[in-house]
């Protein structure tokens, strides 16, 4: 008898490889390279230019903390600019290092080294940027402000991994974005309670959910064509209301009605991360309830099974009892209810009135978070946080007048998603059974 080949590929536990006649894979040296990149970057782009500069060494970089009032603060501190790049660039080399050592010993590289890279280059990408300038780093400001910018993508995101867990394509994503954003402007202004925007956005986004769920299910419409037109429909009827009611009389259809801000005791007090994470409107500890409850309601309740079957074999799911395009149709219209009300977060969750297409390509931003995330809502988590920390990286950075040009700061945000993809992520698989109707 012939011994088996076994396929093994990078990460594979050692103890898991059959002793004799196994064959193993290639290894993937994607994330040492990665590292190696970084560390490259860091020792050239930025010790390399520093080191040219005069009195680079006698340079410092100022850091700040506080944000708001707070029981206690840290003060402002600096360092020395050139050594702590240095030092943070050789902290970059070692771990590409470790990770070409795990790499090649068929180990998992672990996910703290990831964040120990990410937080080693940004802390040294700052310091160079800082080095001999008045301003200072307003390291919660950063924090709070891509927590804002994340707020949108992240609901966008959830709302696509119910969808497409189910098997449809949502690329409406930025029409339930915008047409939530305008239903909790025009009801909270016509009421002048934010509360009640609050529960219109994600009737208006399920609305859109549902004519997705309509469309695609009992007519098998290309989801992709009719996601398109959706997000069309809505930018037209948005912009017509915009146009013809919402400017003439914006005192009574579009008023500002921000959200209050909900301190939670104690936690809002903790230096750098309380006031990030815990002073803050209901619509964000509504995002973290979502993202907790997906988590665990994806992967460990009869839901999640029943709707990652429907999404991966739906024939299978069908020959057990699971009606499967009754569950598309209700999985796609909570999908957009839920970013129906990420779309309020432009709106009253800003404390901003109504604008023409303010939605600005958020949707197809939350699709990239939730592929980056590999459908899951951690992974798109911590993907929608990634973009909207570039993305208010590159306007911080441009208010403390950082030497990199202004088109640069502008490309940053989609830079560092493409790298992390490519770099990190590598090649994904979505569900089986996307985008291909059912027909019992």
């Amino acid at each position: 008898m012939s011994t088996p080949i076994v396929p093994v590929t990078a990460g594979t536990p050692v103890d898991d490889v059959p002793a004799s006649g196994a064959v193993l894979g290639k290894i993937s040296y994607r994330i040492p390279i990665t590292y190696a990149v970084l560390a490259g970057a860091a020792l050239l782009g930025l010790v390399g230019t520093m080191i040219g500069r005069e009195g680079a060494w006698s340079q410092t970089t100022e850091f700040q903390s506080r944000y708001g009032d707070q029981w206690f603060t840290i003060p402002n501190f600096s360092v020395p600019s050139l050594l702590t790049v240095i030092l943070l660039t050789v902290a970059l080399l070692a771990a590409a290092v470790y990770g070409y050592l795990l790499t090649s010993g068929r180990k998992a590289v672990p996910v703290w080294l990831h964040i120990v890279v990410g937080v080693a280059f940004v802390l040294a990408f700052l310091t160079w940027a800082g080095a001999g300038k008045s301003a200072v780093i307003p390291v919660t400001s950063l924090l709070a402000g891509a927590l804002a910018l994340s707020v949108p993508l992240i609901f966008g995101a959830m709302s696509g991994i119910v969808c497409e867990r189910s098997g449809i394509i949502n690329i409406a994503i930025e029409g339930q974005l915008l047409f939530g954003a305008f239903a909790a402007a025009v009801v909270a202004s016509l009421a002048t309670a934010p509360y009640l925007g609050l529960v219109a956005a994600p009737i208006a986004g399920a609305l859109i959910g549902a004519l997705l769920a309509w469309f695609a299910v009992s007519y098998h419409v290309n989801q992709i064509i009719i996601g398109v037109v959706l997000n069309t429909l809505v930018l037209g009827l948005t912009s017509f209301f915009f146009s013809t009611l919402l400017a003439d009389n914006s005192a009574t259809w579009n008023a500002r009605q921000p959200l209050g801000v909900i301190e939670i005791p104690l936690l809002s007090q903790i230096p750098i991360v309380g006031p990030v994470l815990f002073r803050q409107t209901i619509l964000v500890y509504l995002m973290y309830a979502t993202v907790i409850l997906l988590q665990i309601m994806l992967f460990r309740s009869r839901w999640g099974l029943r709707t990652r079957a429907v999404g991966e074999h739906p024939k299978a799911a069908d020959t057990v009892g699971i009606h499967v395009n009754k569950r598309r149709v209700w999985n796609t219209i909570l999908g957009g209810a839920i970013a129906g009300l990420g779309g309020a977060f432009f709106t009253i969750g800003s404390g901003l009135a109504f604008g023409r297409e303010m939605s600005a390509g958020n949707g197809f931003i939350a699709l990239a978070a939730m592929i980056l995330g590999k459908w899951n809502p951690t992974g798109a988590l911590v993907a929608a946080l990634l973009f909207g920390f570039s993305k208010n990286l590159g306007n911080v950075l441009s208010t403390i007048g950082s030497p990199m040009p202004s088109q640069i700061l502008l490309m940053l945000p989609y830079v560092i998603t493409i790298f992390a993809v490519a770099g990190l992520v590598g090649r994904v698989r979505a569900p089986a059974a996307e985008g291909i109707p059912y027909t019992k």
